[in-house]
C-alpha cells in the first residue's frame, strides 16, 4: 500500500517527474521496453512507478511481481550471508583465502607476457578476505578488456558475458592457475572477486553455496521469488532483456521463454546469478535499513552493517584514488567501497545531490538501488537492458529522487 508522499516528506508532484521522464525519454523513444521505479522513505512506500511492457514481443506489461535478471545486486546479498559466518567465528575478515582454498598459496602477479607465457612476480602479501568483498584483490572480469590477464579471463569462460560457463569449482581451480592484476590490497578493480565468496561460503558451511543462501537469508527474509533460476510457476512473469544490435536497434537479448534462467545454473554465481521481484529486494534493502533486522528476525548486528558500510579503501581514497578498471555500476568521484556496496564519502565530489554515507550497486542489465540511512531512503530502480553504462538512468533517477524531497533529515 502505497503512503502519501507529503506525510514522508516528499512531494507527489515531484515524484510524478520520475515517471514522466522515464517514459518520455526511454519508453516512448523504444529504448526500454518497460522499467519500475521504487521510493521508499520513513518506514513507507511513497513512489511505484510502473511503466511499459516486460516483454516487448508478447506485448505483456511490466506488472509490480515482475521478476528481473539482477545480475550484479547479487553481490550485497552474497556478501551479507558471508558476513553472517564472520559474525558466527567461522572466518575473519584478515584471514588469507588460501587457508580454505589451499591451491591458492602461492598466486603471483602479472609482470608481462601473455596467455601461457605469462611472466609474473610475487605478491606483496597474500589475498585477504576483506579484499574479496571491497574487490581488491588483484583479480578482474572477463568484459573488462583492458589486460592480458583479463583476455585469459576470457579465453577460459571466466566473468565473460555469452560464453559457455563452468561449474563454480572450476571456475576456483582455473583461477588459481592465472596472475592477478595486482598485489592484493594495493588497487581496486571490479571482479569476480564476489563469485569467490559464494565459493567460500560453500566451503566453510559444507553445502552448496545456493542451499546457503536460500536457508540462511532469501528464505527467512521471504524472499520467495528471488532464486538463481525461475521456477517454473514464475516463468510466465520473467522479463525479457533487451540490447542494441550491431545495426544499433534495440533487440532482444534474452527471451524469457528460452532464457537459461529456466534451469539450474552450472556456474551458480555470487556475484551475478540472482533473478528478483521488486517486492523481494525491497525487503533486503529494508533490513540493512534497519541495521539488520527485519520484522522481529536479527541477520546482522548494527556493528557489522555499520562495518560494511563504511569506506574500507585503504587510505581512506575514494575509488579514482585506486581504481584500474573502467567499469563500475556507480560514478567514481566522491565515492569509496565498504565490503559489498560502494559508498557515497563526498556528495560535493559526486556533482549528485544526496548524503554521505549512503551505500549502493547496480546490475549489468541496467537496475540499481541505494540506501540512504541520513534521509531514512530506499530507492530501487528495475528493468532490462544491457549493459548499465548504456544510459544515465541512475545520474537521472538519484537527481530526480532527492529533488522529491521536502523534508530533510539533515
Amino acid at each position: 500500500m502505497l503512503a502519501r508522499p507529503e506525510s514522508v516528506g516528499m512531494s507527489h508532484e515531484r515524484l510524478r517527474r520520475i515517471d514522466d521522464h522515464m517514459q518520455r525519454k526511454y519508453i516512448d523513444t523504444g529504448k526500454l521496453a518497460g522499467c519500475m521505479t521504487l521510493v521508499h522513505r520513513r518506514g513507507e512506500t511513497a513512489h511505484l512507478g510502473i511503466l511499459g511492457l516486460a516483454d516487448r514481443e508478447r506485448g505483456k506489461r511490466m506488472e509490480e511481481d515482475t521478476v528481473f535478471r539482477i545480475y550484479s545486486m547479487t553481490k550485497p546479498l552474497t556478501s551479507v550471508l558471508f558476513m553472517m559466518l564472520v559474525e558466527e567465528g567461522k572466518v575473519a575478515l584478515d584471514d588469507p583465502v588460501h587457508h580454505f582454498i589451499p591451491e591458492w598459496k602461492g598466486l603471483r602477479v602479472f609482470g608481462g607476457g601473455l596467455n601461457e607465457t605469462f611472466q609474473t612476480r610475487p605478491t606483496e602479501r597474500a589475498m585477504q578476505m576483506v579484499d574479496l568483498l571491497r574487490h581488491t584483490s588483484g583479480l578482474t572480469y572477463g568484459f573488462q578488456f583492458q589486460t592480458n590477464v583479463d583476455a585469459a579471463y576470457r579465453k577460459h569462460g571466466i566473468g565473460t558475458f555469452g560464453v559457455k560457463p563452468m561449474s563454480l569449482g572450476d571456475t576456483i581451480a582455473q583461477l588459481g592457475k592465472l596472475p592477478l592484476e595486482f598485489s592484493p590490497g594495493s588497487k581496486w578493480n571490479y571482479s569476480v572477486a564476489t563469485d569467490v565468496l559464494g565459493y567460500l561460503i560453500e566451503v566453510i558451511e559444507g553445502r552448496p553455496f545456493e542451499q546457503v543462501m536460500k536457508d540462511r537469508l532469501l528464505s527467512p527474509l521471504g524472499m520467495t521469488d528471488t532464486d538463481f533460476q525461475t521456477s517454473s510457476a514464475n516463468e510466465a512473469r520473467l522479463a525479457a532483456c533487451y540490447a542494441y544490435n550491431e545495426k544499433g536497434e534495440v533487440a532482444l537479448q534474452d527471451d524469457p521463454q528460452r532464457s537459461s534462467y529456466m534451469r539450474p545454473p552450472l556456474f551458480v554465481s555470487g556475484g551475478g546469478g540472482l533473478v528478483a521481484t521488486m517486492a523481494d529486494y525491497l525487503r533486503f534493502c529494508r533490513m540493512m535499513l534497519n541495521n539488520g533486522e527485519l520484522d522481529g528476525m536479527r541477520y546482522l548486528s548494527p556493528k557489522t552493517v555499520a562495518l560494511m558500510t563504511a569506506n574500507h579503501l585503504p587510505g581512506g581514497v575514494d575509488l579514482p584514488a585506486l581504481s584500474v578498471s573502467l567499469f563500475s555500476e556507480v560514478a567514481y568521484h566522491g565515492v569509496g567501497f565498504g565490503l559489498g556496496f560502494s559508498v557515497t564519502t563526498d556528495t560535493n565530489k559526486t556533482l549528485l545531490q544526496g548524503s554521505n554515507g549512503e551505500y549502493s550497486w547496480g546490475g549489468a542489465a541496467s537496475t540499481s538501488f541505494w540506501i540512504d540511512p541520513l534521509e531514512d531512503l530506499i530507492v530501487i530502480f528495475m528493468t532490462q537492458f544491457l549493459p548499465s553504462s548504456t544510459f544515465p538512468l541512475r545520474r537521472e533517477l538519484r537527481t530526480m529522487a532527492y529533488s522529491a524531497i521536502t523534508e530533510s533529515n539533515a
